[in-house]
């Protein structure tokens, strides 16, 4: 059995496919492969692809694997980057890498950036590196509290829960949260409110979003729902970015509508400058702080979607179901 790697990831699933006697190859650049060169390798006959979300996989890459290509295992908890329906057609097993080592890390990191955020750590750490800090001062860098402040959840997934948690057993915060049907489990859990989207973010001081990239989702928060938000509320986005219109968030930072952002991804990843404004770069603000899109970057949690990716593939290749199929 052959399998071709679009990307270098963690070892743990590296050696669980080789311990099966697979043959690997996995590419060396440490960059987003070209379509061109997708095609081209999948002509070279292979029964597994595992592909990053930076891979666009549409019917074109494939038919290039065909017919003897068998599944196609991307390393990721969202699957936007794979034409689901164009898989169907032909027949393609497609799985994801859910788990539970993911779900705490992306809600660990969503915290990092609300904490970030109210505390002003990134404006405090600039200020002290600069030599501007002269001793203690009563209004200096002054932050806000996350306890027993309301925090809106947009999407209640694994992760949506996760956050959940932390919110009301960590920072005894209020939950007000916004899914396609209420959830009786989660407001027994945490006591969360059912609001519309428009209620939870008139109420929230906190509006951290967690649903997957639909058409439906696609600037869910544009200049109306900004328009919404209190002056003094954060909008965290550790889902997908062009759930945010980002030319509109710019907008309502500089115009002060709301308090700032946190955020891991991007409308027009991986740039972050593709705002038609060179005076709206996101960059630019000191109340947005930014990630790279590692609210999943943890040793244990990378290492968890290598080992679950890895068991797709061989739970696939030896004709069985894998356990993360997307349907």
């Amino acid at each position: 059995m052959k399998v071709f790697i679009t990307r270098q990831i963690p070892d743990q699933g590296i050696k669980m496919l080789r311990e099966k006697g697979y043959e690997l190859k996995i590419r060396e650049a440490n960059s987003p492969i070209s379509k061109k060169e997708l095609i081209s390798e999948l002509k070279n006959g292979y029964d597994a692809l595992l592909s990053l979300l930076t891979d666009k996989i549409d019917g074109d890459v494939m038919d290039a694997g065909l017919p003897r290509l068998k599944i196609i295992a991307n390393y990721a908890v969202g699957f936007d980057n794979v034409n689901i329906e164009e898989g169907k057609k032909r027949n393609l097993l497609m799985t994801n890498t859910p788990g539970p080592e993911i779900t705490e890390s992306v809600a660990e990191h969503t915290f990092a950036l609300m904490i970030a955020l109210a505390r002003r750590l990134v404006e405090s750490d600039k200020f002290l590196r600069a030599g501007n800090y002269k001793g203690w001062q009563p209004m200096l860098l002054l932050g806000t509290d996350l306890h027993h402040k309301t925090l809106g959840i947009v999407g209640l997934g694994r992760i949506g829960f996760a956050v959940a948690e932390r919110a009301v057993k960590g920072f005894k915060m209020k939950l007000v949260y916004h899914d396609v049907k209420p959830n009786p489990d989660f407001e027994s859990q945490f006591g969360g409110v059912y609001k519309s989207l428009d209620d939870l973010l008139k109420e929230s001081d906190f509006v951290s979003l967690h649903v997957p990239l639909l058409p439906s989702t696609t600037h869910l928060i544009s200049d109306a729902q900004l328009a919404m938000m209190k002056p003094t509320a954060f909008l965290i986005n550790t889902a997908r970015g062009p759930i945010v219109d980002e030319f509109a968030l710019s907008k309502a930072l500089r115009d002060k509508k709301i308090g700032g952002a946190g955020l891991d991804v991007f409308e027009c990843e991986p740039s972050i400058d593709c705002i038609p404004d060179d005076h709206l770069d996101l960059k630019s603000f000191d109340n947005v702080v930014l990630t790279p899109h590692t609210a999943s970057a943890s040793i244990e949690a990378r290492q968890a979607m290598s080992r679950v990716a890895a068991q797709n593939i061989i739970e696939a290749l030896e004709g069985r179901t894998p356990p993360n199929l997307v349907k």
